[in-house]
Parts: C-alpha cells; sequence; structure tokens
C-alpha cells in the first residue's frame, strides 16, 4: 500500500477553519500529498434595491471576499509546503458539482466536515453527506471533531457474517482501506466486529428457552467468531487488536470508539432501496452519533493506493 498522491477537502462554505481542514491538512502533510481544496457555496446573491437598480456593489463584495480567502489559503498552505490548489465554485447544485470535481480530480480520499442535520429533516430530506456516502466512487472522510489532526488509532468495522459484504468484498476493501490510512498516520489498525444476536430470537429461529435453543445460539455466536477470526487471520491483525462485541453496531462502536479514544472508524456502505433506504445504513447512523470521523467506502471503491 502506498502513499496518498492526492486529497480533497470540501472546505466549509462560512470560509472558517474546522476541524476536516485541520485532517486534510494533517493528512496531507504526513503523506505528501496534493491538497485541492474547494468551496462549493451559493452564487453571488443579486439585490434589487428597486425595481430596475441592483446592488452592484454588494454583489462585488460578496466577490471579492471569497477572492481574499482563496488567496490567504494558497499563501498560508503553500507556506506550509503543501502542494495546494484552492478554488471557489459558486453552485446551486453543490451534490452534482461535489461529484463531478471528484471525477475531474480522482482524488484518493474525499474529506469533508459533517453537516449536523436536524433528525425531521433528515426524514424528509436526504442530506448532503448521505448522498455522498451512497454515490461518490471514493472513500469519504467525514469529520465530526479531531481529538489529534493526525489520527492516532484507526478502527475497521466489519461485518464477516453478512452474505452481502462477503460478496461484495467489502470487508477487505474496509480493511484494505483502513490499513493505508494507517500508514499515513504511522497509527494502529483496530477490527471490530459487533455481532447482532437478536435474530436468534425472532419467530423462525428455533425456540430459546428450551435446552437446545441456547445451544443454538451459541453455535451462532461461535460461527460468527470464527468468521471474524478468518477475516483477521487473513490480514495479520495481532488478536489484542481485534475486538468481538455483542450488541447492535452503532451502539457499540460509539462506546469502543470513546473507550479507546478511536479518532477514524471505517465503515462500509451499501447500496439499499425501498424502506432500507429511507431508514439509512449503519455509517449514516453512525454519522450523527459516533464522535470522531467516519470514513466511509462502499463496495465499488478502490482502497489501495
Amino acid at each position: 500500500m502506498g502513499q496518498y498522491q492526492r486529497l480533497l477537502l470540501v472546505a466549509d462554505r462560512t470560509l472558517h477553519q474546522t476541524p476536516a481542514m485541520l485532517r486534510a491538512v494533517a493528512l496531507a502533510k504526513a503523506s505528501g500529498a496534493v491538497l485541492d481544496v474547494r468551496v462549493f457555496t451559493e452564487p453571488a446573491p443579486v439585490v434589487r434595491l428597486w425595481e430596475d437598480k441592483i446592488d452592484e456593489a454588494g454583489y462585488q463584495r460578496y466577490l471579492r471576499h471569497h477572492r481574499r480567502w482563496v488567496a490567504d489559503q494558497l499563501e498560508q498552505l503553500s507556506g506550509q509546503g503543501l502542494e495546494v490548489t484552492v478554488e471557489v465554485v459558486f453552485t446551486t447544485h453543490p451534490q452534482l458539482d461535489i461529484l463531478r470535481a471528484v471525477a475531474d480530480l480522482n482524488p484518493d480520499v474525499l474529506i469533508k466536515d459533517v453537516a449536523m442535520e436536524p433528525l425531521l429533516k433528515r426524514v424528509f430530506i436526504t442530506p448532503l453527506d448521505c448522498h455522498l456516502l451512497r454515490e461518490c466512487p471514493v472513500p469519504v472522510h467525514l469529520v465530526n471533531e479531531v481529538r489529534y489532526s493526525l489520527p492516532h488509532r484507526i478502527v475497521a468495522a466489519v461485518d464477516p457474517f453478512d452474505p452481502e459484504t462477503q460478496i461484495s468484498g467489502l470487508n477487505d476493501t474496509i480493511i484494505q482501506t483502513a490499513n493505508t490510512l494507517a500508514a499515513q498516520c504511522d497509527a494502529p489498525m483496530h477490527l471490530l466486529y459487533a455481532y447482532d444476536l437478536s435474530p436468534a430470537f425472532n419467530g423462525d429461529a428455533p425456540l430459546v428457552g428450551a435446552g437446545w435453543g441456547m445451544d443454538f445460539v451459541e453455535e451462532l455466536r461461535q460461527s460468527l467468531h470464527q468468521a471474524f477470526i478468518n477475516l483477521a487471520d487473513r490480514y495479520g491483525i495481532p488478536p489484542e487488536r481485534r475486538h468481538f462485541v455483542m450488541g447492535l453496531p452503532v451502539p457499540v462502536i460509539s462506546e469502543f470508539v470513546e473507550q479507546y479514544v478511536a479518532d477514524v472508524v471505517v465503515m462500509g456502505t451499501v447500496h439499499r432501496a425501498g424502506i432500507d433506504r429511507l431508514m439509512g445504513s449503519n455509517t449514516e447512523r453512525a454519522l450523527y452519533s459516533v464522535p470522531g470521523s467516519i470514513l466511509a467506502v462502499g463496495p465499488g471503491v478502490r482502497a489501495e493506493v
């Protein structure tokens, strides 16, 4: 696995320094990657003072503000020894223009701050971050907070028993992506499997409570554990960095991040339809509840650079 060659930062449109900016700069310094900084913001407003007169002065102030920020960022980041490009993209469709920038620049990772959208709004409107998780062809690093600008501990959250992830090779992509990030940061990578036994207690499973019912649950747990061991063995992950924890994925991941002071959780995304798409994936739910940052990859995302 090699070093990152190119990183794309979607900077905050307020033009303030944010956790994602700190993370992107730290990763670019550590890897020597080119850092492309883009702001996707609304076009300059055209305010009519009265019917036939436009506020030209306000329009020009808006443009000068963004041009000044571009010049300042180029000076500051270049002064830190980075190879950098900085642009402002005026757009009414940021999702489309971000994906267009990804296609044009072909970065190894897209880095962006998490936009904390209210729950009620998320029910009716799919947030930009979720669109990017579902549609971006490269890993998406969504940063919520940073304890350290350069990550000190990486977690790969896998599900080696899910047939969908086995067929798509998603678990391998998650681990390879986590290993690549860990290599840039000289940080340890932990493997986490939050396994859920609740299907064993539904109406289709043998009756738990009878003697052979509890045996079924234990056999299920052992089969899940063996699948996890096989995956960890394939990548040579040492025993002290393997974590097999019972519980629902998002709460388990959140607690693990707090306990181990993990900086980045690498998770997979899958394309869903119908009610599953409406409810969102574990990765989408983790955006708003797991401290630190998420690095999300889909089945078709390249994992190695």
